[in-house]
């Protein structure tokens, strides 16, 4: 089994990212809506490994 990593990082101005890694089919997603909660996301970014069959995803949103 795979380790699976999730990062959150908080800026001074309270936007966040998080950066999932270790995922795989769509659980990924679930992951990333239960951290962003009711935040609107304004960015996201899948990584290369997404695109080769382990999802992993990036997304940025601005804190509330």
């Amino acid at each position: 089994m795979q380790a699976k990593t999730i990062t959150v990082v908080i800026d001074e101005n309270g936007n966040s990212s998080i950066d999932l890694a270790g995922f795989r089919d769509n659980s990924c997603a679930k992951v990333a809506e239960d951290f962003r909660g009711g935040d609107r996301v304004t960015k996201e970014r899948r990584k290369a490994s997404y695109h080769q069959g382990a999802e992993n995803q990036e997304q940025s949103h601005t804190g509330r």
